[in-house]
């Protein structure tokens, strides 16, 4: 059987901790920020975790069972 590709766009985004939970960068970073107030962008740029659902699929992309 051939080895199990990661797919590299996930890799980019993710990444696993150590109890095995995803963390992900909050989006609204990138540009227009003069609309945005200073607690949403201040907010935006601690990571959060990706929901239990989506968990499973995204570590499976990543290669990890």
């Amino acid at each position: 059987m051939p080895k199990q590709k990661t797919n590299k766009s996930v890799r980019k985004r993710f990444k696993v901790t150590k109890t095995g939970k995803v963390r992900r960068n909050k989006a609204n970073r990138r540009h227009l920020l003069a609309a945005r107030s200073s607690k949403r962008k201040r907010q935006a740029r601690r990571g959060g975790l990706v929901s239990k659902g989506e968990t499973r699929t995204i570590r499976r992309m990543l290669g990890e069972g």
